[in-house]
């Protein structure tokens, strides 16, 4: 399952996301979204977790909360028809 974690602070990296997350179960990938000339965080990421209902347990919890002095938004991604499952490169849709 595809999840989308946005209002991420600045300072944020994939590991302290990967410790967030693994509390609800096996995680895949961790993407943190960042600019391509800073290499600096644009405030969002995406985390695959293996299990469907270990994401929805991850996304209940987790949205709208405080994380670093930040508030989450947490929200299942939904790939447009026609695109591979965890494809980097295609747009995909939140719930």
């Amino acid at each position: 399952m595809d999840i989308y974690v946005g209002n991420l602070p600045g300072e944020i990296t994939e590991e302290d996301l990967q410790k967030v997350f693994k509390f609800f179960g096996e995680v895949e990938i961790i993407s943190i979204i960042k600019d391509k000339l800073t290499g600096k965080s644009k405030g969002f990421g995406f985390v695959e977790m293996s299990h469907r209902v270990q994401g929805e347990a991850a996304i209940k919890a987790m949205d709208g909360k405080e994380f670093k002095r930040r508030v989450l938004k947490v929200r299942e991604v939904i790939p447009r028809s026609g695109e591979r499952r965890s494809g980097s490169s295609g747009r995909r849709h939140l719930l």
